[in-house]
């Protein structure tokens, strides 16, 4: 069972599940939760472990080394899909049209928390033309609505471009110029 009364790593474990995490059920009794990194990223990767263990202290947590030099980190539990509001077999994030809920919207820190560990995983920061930069891409519109509304919530202006893709899918690219530096030092990102 899920301890999800640490809110804030719920919520930040919720971000990083929209962003580079799958939901699978590949032995029929329990659902898997796998999030996927490069593992040029060390830091993040037992981050990510740390805020899981946090929110499923009974359940192990696996760090499984694959030869294309990503790691999966991956936790057991029938909960997954109830607090993330998807299906292990509802097929793609796109299909389930996948959001952020709802309790997250209605607190800043949770906010902060979910919107950190969606560009810990689907963001980068960089320099454009000597200006710092903090980016976020999906494919999933309704993740792209719940991401917007975040930024505007916390006072940032987010200059968005939206790309058809030939397949007729979509993806949205979210980028902070103005107040970079504040805004990744208030969402604390550490890609790393």
């Amino acid at each position: 069972m899920l301890d999800i009364s640490n809110k804030t790593a719920t919520a930040y474990v919720i971000g990083v599940a929209l962003g580079d995490g799958n939901l699978s059920n590949p032995n029929g009794r329990a659902v898997r939760l796998r999030i996927t990194c490069d593992s040029k990223y060390p830091y993040l990767i037992s981050k990510i472990e740390r805020s899981i263990k946090l929110i499923a202290p009974t359940n192990k947590v696996s760090r499984i080394n694959r030869a294309d030099s990503a790691v999966d980190i991956s936790c057991y539990s029938n909960d997954w899909e109830k607090l993330l509001g998807w299906k292990a077999k509802g097929g793609s994030k796109i299909n389930q049209k996948v959001c952020v809920p709802t309790w997250i919207f209605k607190n800043k820190e949770y906010t902060q928390a979910c919107l950190t560990g969606l560009f810990e995983t689907d963001g980068s920061v960089y320099k454009d033309r000597k200006y710092l930069t903090v980016n976020f891409v999906t494919e999933i519109p309704s993740l792209a609505k719940c991401v917007e509304k975040m930024i505007y919530s916390l006072g940032y202006i987010a200059s968005i471009q939206k790309l058809v893709l030939p397949d007729n899918k979509s993806k949205t690219t979210f980028r902070i110029h103005r107040k970079a530096e504040n805004f990744i030092k208030e969402l604390n990102i550490q890609k790393k």
